[in-house]
């Protein structure tokens, strides 16, 4: 199983990271990225010293929509040369959030263009968080040439035609622990729809935690409790829908693993 989405790098894992880290490898997880995406640049910093350090973790680097407001120009120069390193395998997440709305909308979108841009100047894929904001992001993903370099919708939480336009748009679609929520009705209907080819599965570790360790601190051995309900959606053998997801991962982030 590949994490494509994990948050290790943080506070939250700071007490038992290796513990965390022996536990996925215990539970079949073969490689994980970690989201260098905080408030700050230390996120994205720590992010990519993790993936020098462990040889299963790969990182990407980016600032979290929430926070693009307070990002100043040394900022850009700084994740332009971190996106660039060896094991950097993608850049966000970066995207657009008008549930909370923590920046201005108008700060987001430019951030959401300039991010692009960096993945395409880099040949890494966008790893993209868009919540409550669908036409916006169709719009910034067409416009600023996307396709050309892939990327994902993480935590994937739009409908059968959300889903639809993003992967006309050139970008997979990543479940996460919602998967496994029964009130998720509109996601888990995308799940089955997506082509299998495009699909992935991440853990948002430490949020977002599946059935039945909701409301606990995430992490990545769970993402196989996303890629059980996944395999049940599909009506596939869970191997199979492992095999499949775990390739999508590999192309998509270009992984050696």
């Amino acid at each position: 199983m590949i994490d494509t989405h994990c948050h290790l790098d943080g506070d939250d894992f700071g007490a038992d990271r290796a513990d965390v880290l022996a536990r996925a490898r215990a539970a079949g997880v073969t490689a994980m990225i970690c989201i260098g995406s905080g408030r700050d640049m230390g996120s994205a910093r720590a992010a990519v010293g993790l993936a020098a350090a462990e040889p299963d973790i790969f990182a990407a680097v980016g600032i979290h929509p929430h926070d693009v407001a307070g990002m100043v120009e040394s900022n850009w120069d700084e994740l332009g040369r971190l996106a660039r390193a060896p094991r950097v395998v993608g850049v966000g997440e970066t995207g657009l959030d008008y549930y909370y709305d923590h920046s201005p909308r108008a700060a987001q979108r430019d951030a959401y263009r300039r991010f692009v841009a960096l993945a395409r100047d880099v040949r890494r894929p966008v790893i993209s968080h868009i919540r409550d904001a669908h036409e916006d992001a169709f719009e910034i993903l067409t416009t600023c040439g996307a396709a050309e370099i892939g990327g994902v919708i993480h935590c994937f939480t739009g409908g059968v035609a959300e889903a639809r336009r993003y992967l006309d748009l050139g970008q997979d679609l990543s479940f996460s622990g919602i998967l496994t929520f029964k009130s998720a009705g509109a996601i888990r209907e995308a799940a089955a729809f997506a082509p299998l080819d495009r699909i992935l599965v991440e853990t948002d570790a430490p949020f977002l935690a599946p059935i039945p360790f909701r409301g606990k601190r995430n992490e990545p051995a769970y993402v196989a409790r996303t890629l059980e309900t996944l395999a049940g959606l599909r009506g596939i053998a869970l191997e199979e829908a492992d095999r499949r997801t775990s390739e999508n991962a590999r192309r998509v982030f270009r992984l050696g693993v």
